[in-house]
Parts: structure tokens; sequence; C-alpha cells
């Protein structure tokens, strides 16, 4: 419980907020602009770039570190010469890294974009998230604040936001832009199933805020009672994400609804859930369930399933932008962990599930939510149409986040909702494919050098003339992990998917 000091404390922190958030309004101009289709900037923008992840999954350094470097497509903002980055990471980033990013930049010099680039690390190799490593230096908060020329044009871009991130951006004294953690509700499965019954948005039959076996027991029973075929259920924690924390359970030859053995019939099936994450067990499960609550719902299923997300915006405006739609790409014991994207969505459906996004989108800027945002559906072909379910909101950056930025910073172009269509400035159509999940224990072999000769060698790197090739990401981990992620961005969707597939056999050809 909250102690009155704590609460007073708390309320101070979120006046001085506040008041830095109005700033965001004058500023979404520079922000806005930064976008390399946009009008350049005289005044000079820094972007204080945290790439923090707060989340129950165990991520030992070198995985931390790869995804804290995910975010290093916001280095391609360096073309326009107006614009300052500070990067913040746990460690130190390689200069062979930095450079592979700035080599790819057009229209600038590299020491013009170097001169404007500024990394600075707790040099911290703990696995707690690096927001926190940063509260706990005082001197390195002045640091990077004193790299700020003009706090009044410059704005924190986190990846996901927690307390910890607003007081991190009250700090330095500069705006946030990303979601208030006041919202932090609308993101969870709880939160966003009661917003999607809300929005009178189809997802699927469930039952939320789920904080105990019993709870949970109940809540199957009476979907079961309410439809009598349910033959899987998936349950999941409030606040997992890509999949992890998620478990599956199968609901088929149990003694029928309502009949008085169900509920111990139930109780003992729980105990054969199917869990995404292979090391978790069913005491720690039920005992994070507890304390952090969730859901149950129908497991969708059928022949022609597919997983589409859309992703949005608001500006400080309130403006709701809809920015693109992506085929996920799932994997994992039960399908529902995330391993990369295809963009854009099947235009058969891509417009049916940007509509329904929209009306998310609309009640979120009503509601004052700022930044990007995106939401994820299963769509299943009936015999006549498509029918969409809403699955979720990730109330922040995610997975599919840094593809289209890639693709956006380095084109300039922009996604048509209605068609389905992303064109360069040019009116060039572009595709592309996505995955942060290139495993394989012979990838270690390969140095991060290695792997940009190798697509240097294979002419595969990112060609400006062409606007396809391939963007590397996740690099610091293929040596460790034996994992890196990469865009590969085609005229085509076929082409998209050749590039990949070409790029994954030199590679493994290579490592072998």
């Amino acid at each position: 419980m909250q102690t009155k000091y704590a609460k007073k404390e708390q309320t101070a922190l979120y006046k001085k907020f506040d008041v830095l958030q109005k700033k965001l309004v004058p500023l979404w101009e520079q922000i806005g602009s930064s976008d390399p289709g946009g009008t350049f900037i005289e005044d000079e923008n820094t972007m204080v770039v945290l790439p923090s992840l707060t989340v129950d999954i165990k991520l030992d350094f070198a995985a931390q570190q790869a995804y804290e470097e995910r975010m290093l497509f916001m280095l391609f903002l360096l073309r326009q010469p107006h614009v300052r980055i500070i990067y913040l990471t746990s460690a130190p980033i390689q200069k062979e890294i930095i450079d592979y990013y700035l080599d790819i930049l057009p229209s600038v010099s590299i020491s013009s974009a170097r001169r404007r680039l500024i990394q600075i690390s707790p040099h911290d190799l703990s696995d707690r998230p690096l927001v926190k490593k940063l509260l706990e230096r005082p001197k390195l908060i002045e640091q990077i604040r004193n790299a700020i020329p003009n706090l009044e044009m410059a704005h924190l871009a986190p990846f996901m936001t927690t307390d910890m991130e607003r007081d991190f951006a009250v700090q330095l004294g500069i705006p946030m832009y990303a979601a208030d953690p006041r919202f932090f509700a609308f993101g969870t499965k709880s939160g966003c199933r009661q917003v999607f019954s809300e929005e009178g948005i189809q997802h699927p039959q469930g039952a939320e805020n789920i904080f105990s076996r019993d709870d949970l027991v109940q809540s199957l029973s009476q979907m079961r009672a309410q439809k009598p075929e349910i033959e899987k259920a998936i349950i999941k924690h409030n606040d997992g994400v890509s999949g992890f924390g998620n478990a599956t359970l199968d609901l088929s030859g149990l003694p029928k609804p309502e009949a008085a053995e169900e509920k111990t019939a139930l109780e003992e099936r729980l105990k054969e859930m199917q869990f995404e994450l292979a090391e978790v067990d069913y005491d720690w499960y039920m005992k994070e369930l507890e304390t952090k609550g969730g859901i149950a719902e129908e497991l969708i299923s059928g022949d022609d399933l597919f997983s589409p997300s859309v992703q949005l915006r608001i500006a400080p405006t309130g403006k709701v932008e809809l920015l693109s739609t992506h085929d996920q790409i799932l994997g994992g014991p039960s399908g529902q962990t995330y391993m990369g994207a295809r963009f854009p969505a099947n235009p058969e459906y891509g417009p049916m599930i940007t509509h329904e996004a929209e009306k998310i989108g609309n009640r979120f800027a009503k509601e004052g939510v700022v930044g990007r945002f995106a939401l994820d559906f299963v769509v299943l072909r009936s015999r006549w149409r498509w029918e969409q379910y809403a699955i979720e909101v990730n109330l922040r950056k995610g997975g599919t986040t840094h593809p289209y930025l890639t693709l956006h910073f380095l084109t300039g172009g922009n996604f048509d909702a209605n068609k389905g269509v992303y064109k360069t400035l040019q009116g060039h159509a572009k595709y592309y494919v996505a995955t942060d999940a290139l495993k394989s224990e012979a990838f270690k072999k390969l140095t991060p050098q290695e792997l940009f000769d190798i697509v240097s060698n294979h002419r595969l790197h990112f060609d400006h003339t062409s606007h396809t090739g391939i963007v590397l990401h996740m690099i610091s981990s293929v040596s460790t992990l034996g994992k890196l992620g990469l865009t590969a961005i085609g005229n085509s969707p076929e082409h998209a998917e050749e590039i990949y597939q070409k790029f994954v056999e030199v590679l493994e050809e290579a490592a072998n």
C-alpha cells in the first residue's frame, strides 16, 4: 500500500510530467518533420532514444543488448541536417555496428551524421531494465541533460513506457513522445478486452480480470456453458509480450457444461496447460496470474487463419494516423510467439482490420493517449467472407515498428491504408519480410563484420536507387546467441521473399 508521502510524491511527479507533455504540441512540427518526407527543419531537434524493456521475460545481457540495439533504425533520421540523437544503451555499441547504419544513410556525409550522434551508457551488464540503471545514476542523467543543446527542442523516444520512463523524462526536463503510463491498463489483456467491448469490436468469447485458479475455473465453465463446442482456450497473463505469458488449454473430453463434476475436471485439466515459454511451470504461471491478473478466451482456429496487425500513432494534436498493416509470422510451441512479419497485410482483409483499428485509435485519442501503438487481430476465412477478431493492444512500439520505420525513413514514402499499399516518394510500391528470430548455433561462428561482408559480397545490401535490399538489426547477438534480425525490402511480396531467402541461404552457407 502506498504511504501518504509516496502518494504526494507521485502527484508532484505527475504535475511536472503534465507540464512537460504540453510542450509536445508546439514540438510536433519538428518531431513530425523529422520524417524524411517532411520539410527540413531549421532548429536543432534532439531525440533521446531510450530502448529500455521492462518485461517479465528473463533476458540475459546479450539478448538485452540486442533488443536495445533494435532501435538503431532511429539513426536514419540523421539524414536531416538539424536532427541530433542521444542513443542510450546498457553497454557501448560496437563502432562497426554504428558505422553500418551510418553507411546506409542517404544524402548526408557520415562525418556530419556522426557529429550529431551521441552515445551514452552506464556500462552496466546486469539483466535489469536500462531505464532503471540510468535512474540509479544521477551524474549520468546530468551528463545526458548537458548533451542536449536546447531542452525546449528535445523529447524522449522510449520503446515502452512505465513509471520509470516517466520519471526519467521528468529528471531530464523534456517531454516523452509515448503513451502516458497512466494509460497502462489499456494495454493489458483485460483492459483491451474491455475497450473492445465498449467500442463494439468483435473479439473472442472469454473473460477478463482473472486473479485466481477459482476465477479461471469459473470463467472456463461459463465459456463452455455459453458455447459448448469450444475445444481449446488460451490463457494470457495481463502484461505478457510476444506470446510469452500465454498458455493453451485443451477443453475436449471434459464433463458436460454445468455438470456436477465439471469443476473438479477443469481444475485437473489446468495442470495440463501447454505453456508458450518452455521454462515455465504450472506453479509459477498460476502465481503470476494471481499477482498480475489475466484473461481466458476461446482459441480461434481454422484452415485459413492469419494473424495480422495494424500500427497507428496519435499526434499530440489528437490526430489519429493509420501507419501500416502486417501479417505476423508466428512460431513457438503453439504458434503464439512473434517471430517476424510480412508487410503489408493481405489486401483482402487489410482495409477491414484498419477500419476496426481506427475505432480504437479514436477512442484512445479522446482519452489523451499519445504515441505509437498496435492492434493484433486473428482473421478467419468463412465460406463467404473474412471474419476478424481483435486480440490485443500493444500500447508501445513493437516488433513491427523497426522494419516499417526502416523502410519509411530510408524511402520517405507512406502507406495508403485504404488500398493497403506503401509507395515511395517516387511512387514505387514496396514490400518486405522482417524477422527478429533468425537463429542457429552455427551463426555464432560469424562476427558482425562478416555479416556485413556477406550482405555486400552477394549484393544484398540496401540500394538507394532501387530501394531494395537487406537491412540488418540485433547485429551484436550473432556471435553470442547465434541470432540476428533483418528486413528484406523488395518490389513485390515475392521479390521481398526472394531477397530474404537468398540471404538465409548465403548466411547458412557461410556459417557451415
